[in-house]
């Protein structure tokens, strides 16, 4: 039986360091191995344990890395492990296959948001014009495919974003809001049609899959076994399914335990004898 491995990565597989969740003494802090780098300065971590483990996962079965991050963001992060023949970036609006973007997948993503979306010109005019300056602090489109707004959270009336999800859904638009970003993203965009692409190609017989946010509930929705860690929007909204498990861990822990519990569902132990 093969599977494919498809994880989120921000807070579910790596983490920053005001992500970190280091809850015991300083003296019992596991060592980190720093994965990411920007603008010279480390940015996001695993525990050496999980690095390991996950070389190991990486190594013996196919992993995706399964990101809302555009290729650019997704560039930075470097992996323990083979590199991945797959990686899904922009929440699936890329699909990099050995590192670069597969000319097919893009166009069926295109042609899937002009059949069913309004245009992305429409999305983010209406929300520089409805945004309140008081609380936006920046406005970005991703890829040219969603866009996003990072805002003064406590600022944010929870009657706009209503509004707003109302407005966009009519469009075929969906809205998430997770910390200070609040997201704008066309329905058809999704993590699980990728993944569901590689699984195509490769043959794969299942589908595990981890995540942390609301962007991720339809990757663990589609898959036939799935994780979430102890924080994120899907904890704290209180989202589950019934063949998606719970974790207790928070922070970097959390992400460990996805890798063993990925270890776990996907390869098998060495015979005896």
């Amino acid at each position: 039986m093969s599977a494919i491995i498809a994880s989120d990565l921000d807070r579910t597989l790596i983490y920053s360091a005001a992500a970190l969740g280091l809850a015991m003494p300083d003296a019992e802090a596991p060592r980190l191995l720093c994965v990411e780098t920007y603008e010279r300065k480390p940015l996001s971590f695993m525990t050496e344990t999980a690095a390991g483990l996950l070389a190991e996962l990486a190594g013996k079965t196919t992993f995706v890395p399964t990101t809302t991050r555009t290729r650019e963001q997704y560039g930075r992060i470097h992996l323990p492990g083979p590199a991945p023949e797959f990686a899904i970036c922009a929440n699936g609006g890329h699909l990099l296959v050995r590192g670069e973007s597969d000319p097919d997948w893009q166009r069926t993503v295109t042609e899937r948001l002009a059949a069913h979306c309004a245009p992305l010109d429409e999305i983010r005019a209406h929300l520089v014009r409805t945004a309140d300056p008081a609380w936006l602090l920046k406005e970005r489109a991703a890829e040219d495919l969603f866009a996003y707004l990072v805002v003064e959270r406590p600022l944010l009336p929870d009657t706009w974003v209503k509004d707003l999800a109302d407005w966009a859904d009519e469009r075929g638009w969906t809205v998430s809001l997770q910390g200070r970003k609040l997201y704008a993203v066309p329905k058809p965009l999704t993590k699980s049609a990728a993944v569901a692409e590689v699984a195509r190609r490769t043959g794969a017989s299942e589908i595990l899959a981890a995540g942390d946010s609301l962007l991720d509930a339809d990757l663990l929705l589609a898959a036939d076994r799935g994780w979430r860690p102890g924080h994120g929007e899907l904890a704290d909204s209180g989202w589950q399914a019934p063949h998606v498990t719970a974790l207790d861990e928070r922070g970097v822990a959390a992400g460990e335990e996805i890798v063993r519990a990925f270890i776990r569902g996907a390869v098998p132990p060495p015979h005896a004898g």
